[in-house]
């Protein structure tokens, strides 16, 4: 029997000012918050700095102008939230074209994580860019043969 699933916690929450150098602090606050040890820290890791990158570069925030991150935890899942001014020109959407040099951030967020997405607040109160990263390793499956010592692919004894 399944029981009543724990409320959210909220595992860390900053505000990050309008600089360049904020992209590399939040994913170390990141880091530091789950620990290196954490089955989804280097995808929370990921995702913080691209969503942190995309809330700088195509929000209409200014170098004075603040940008929040949030990393909550419920439900075997681990949710970065980054809040930014929002934009009244464009909102968040994943790139297309394949030959893009650069602008696949949402992209590689949507691939690592189970899913994303946009809240936003109202004129003028910003958005709030999320996604969800599963928080425990995925479980073995007890159908799958065990690998046999010496075969291939398998880890051999000598």
């Amino acid at each position: 029997m399944k029981t009543a699933s724990a409320a959210p916690r909220i595992i860390g929450s900053i505000q990050l000012v309008g600089i360049r150098e904020s992209v590399a602090h939040a994913r170390s606050e990141v880091r530091r918050w789950l620990g290196n040890d954490h089955p989804a820290v280097d995808d929370a890791v990921l995702a913080t700095s691209e969503l942190v990158t995309n809330a700088f570069r195509h929000s209409d925030a200014r170098p004075y102008d603040f940008i929040g991150l949030t990393l909550t935890e419920a439900e075997e899942m681990i949710y970065v939230e980054v809040r930014d001014p929002g934009s009244a020109f464009s909102g968040p959407y994943v790139r297309q074209e394949p030959e893009a040099e650069d602008g696949r951030g949402l992209l590689i967020v949507r691939e690592i994580s189970q899913g994303w997405g946009i809240r936003e607040h109202g004129r003028g109160l910003g958005r709030t860019v999320w996604c969800a990263i599963r928080a425990v390793p995925p479980s073995a499956d007890s159908s799958a043969p065990e690998p046999v010592s010496g075969s291939v692919g398998g880890r051999g004894t000598g």
